[in-house]
């Protein structure tokens, strides 16, 4: 099993494509002038208290107000204020906390008028970026996530990552970050550090302290709305999250972005240096490696599963809803509840890619086919879990309900990704809208197919644009040539002016219409 990614750099910023055995299972697209994304760290100014909420409202250069609720102040956050009011002061202290008196925690079902006040100044890092009408989320229990650590300030405890099971491998790895951790830093083992020596995670370390070390002497001269602390770029990050042993290869079409990441990867990982390629041909990247075509098959309304089944994929404010269809299936298997359970898990593997790739996120209902087995209905529930093992964002499966509904939870912190998958029709000048033309001879190819297997028709003439009449005619091995290899029967090809470019038709022996 493959995975690769591949990075199309755009005037604007990149897009980021990662596939498992070159189908696309995640997709992003960072802007050159990204901003509030999560991890940023923030000089904020309070703008507003609401008592009601039990939450403030912080300007931190946005449009709209960014949200902090009481729960999100973290701990900690008396010894936060007291540092940055010590920074700004300009007193002599250490950056790294040495020899910093921490506060006293503050209470967990306490108010937010109790900490904070109208003005006060503070530091705040983005949870969740804006979303729809709604301006940032903050928290002031800030972290620094590195490849194998996360950094916390203001905090002594040592937490392993609940996916390391092996309990011996939880020993040793807290034992050992305990030994070599700073003075008032909490840190978090991530994972991927699941049998890392001692010097590959203190070289991690000590990088999450210098950068800390940077913000805070950038915040001695800093104003209110100022970025502190900056994430890494969106494709940094995501190299820095899924870079694991299984990766085959990350390819570039950018020589200054892939210099800025081989700088990167020498810093956190030296040894995947040489999984870097950069794409030098004057084909598109993202031709080569077949990810346009799957951005156009793989966004939109309607999504096709393996073997026959569809998706119909609705959005509203507060939630998402997949309804599952068997489509052509149904005429494939013996009886009703084979048919419905076969659909059910494709859709479920299909369901977990789509979450991933479009980034979905809060509550998700799936209507699936009805079943009337217990043991079908936890077989779905089962490869449902499975299917999203890869899934990085934080989430929650429920058992299907005795309405064959069934429930997700999925931690959403970016807008969701949204991909036009319709064109602008070359005949009405924009006033309609096509099925996208990427897919036309693929259409065409199916439709073939079918006349002369299921319909058994004799004859076929094909009528089409010119340019369709081209692509399927020309070269030594045309793809008509293809399909009378395949198919033993001889395609005749009319060149049509007057069609679109997406419009064609079968005509029959008498040079009749075939309705398909």
């Amino acid at each position: 099993m493959s995975n690769e990614l591949v990075i199309n750099s755009t005037q604007n910023g990149c897009r980021i494509a990662l596939l498992n055995d070159r189908r696309l299972i995640e997709f992003h697209q960072e802007n050159g002038g990204n901003q509030f994304n999560v991890g940023d760290i923030y000089l904020g100014t309070v703008r507003k208290v609401v008592q009601g909420l039990n939450a403030g409202f912080i300007d931190i250069g946005y449009e709209k107000d960014a949200f902090l609720h009481y729960l999100d102040l973290g701990p900690q956050i008396q010894s936060l204020n007291k540092f940055t009011q010590l920074i700004k002061s300009k007193k002599e202290i250490s950056t790294k906390l040495t020899g910093f008196r921490n506060e006293a925690d503050i209470d967990k079902f306490g108010k937010i008028g109790q900490v904070l006040t109208k003005n006060q100044k503070i530091l705040v890092q983005v949870v969740k970026e804006p979303i729809s009408t709604k301006g940032p989320r903050l928290s002031c229990e800030l972290s620094i996530a590195g490849r194998y650590l996360v950094l916390v300030p203001f905090s002594n405890a040592v937490n392993v990552s609940k996916k390391i099971g092996n309990s011996n491998e939880r020993k040793r790895l807290a034992r050992l970050i305990s030994s070599i951790k700073p003075e008032n830093f909490g840190v978090i083992i991530r994972t991927v550090a699941t049998g890392k020596d001692v010097k590959e995670l203190d070289t991690d370390l000590q990088n999450l302290v210098q950068i800390w070390q940077r913000g805070i002497e950038k915040l001695k001269k800093s104003k209110p709305k100022d970025k502190i602390i900056g994430e890494v770029s969106r494709t940094n990050s995501i190299v820095r999250d899924v870079l694991n042993e299984t990766f085959d290869s990350i390819t570039i079409d950018n020589k200054d972005l892939f210099e800025e990441i081989k700088s990167y990867i020498k810093t956190i990982a030296p040894d995947k240096e040489k999984l870097l390629r950069l794409h030098q041909s004057k084909a598109k990247i993202f031709e080569i490696f077949g990810v346009e075509k799957q951005l156009k098959t793989s966004f939109g309304k309607s999504v096709t599963v393996a073997d026959g089944g569809y998706l119909i994929i609705e959005h509203t404010e507060a939630l998402h809803v997949i309804d599952v269809n068997s489509g052509n299936k149904s005429n494939r298997e013996e009886d009703q509840e084979t048919t419905a359970l076969t659909v059910n898990v494709e859709a479920a593997k299909e369901i977990a890619r789509q979450l991933r790739l479009r980034d979905m996120g809060g509550i998700i209902v799936v209507d699936f086919i009805d079943m009337r087995k217990i043991e079908n209905k936890r077989k779905v529930y089962s490869t449902m879990i499975e299917a999203m093992e890869g899934d990085r964002s934080k989430h929650t499966i429920l058992p299907l309900s005795k309405f064959g509904l069934l429930q997700i939870t999925r931690q959403r912190v970016r807008p969701e990704v949204n991909i036009i998958t319709k064109e602008q029709c070359p005949s009405c000048a924009g006033t309609g809208k096509i099925t996208a033309s990427i897919l036309i001879a693929d259409q065409i190819e199916e439709t073939l197919m079918y006349l002369f297997k299921k319909q058994n028709e004799k004859k076929v003439t094909l009528v089409v644009h010119p340019y369709l009449s081209a692509y399927f005619t020309e070269g030594i091995i045309s793809r008509r040539t293809k399909w009378f290899l395949d198919l033993m029967k001889w395609v005749n090809v009319i060149s049509d002016s007057s069609l679109a470019l997406n419009e064609y038709q079968f005509l029959n022996t008498n040079g009749e219409a075939i309705q398909t």
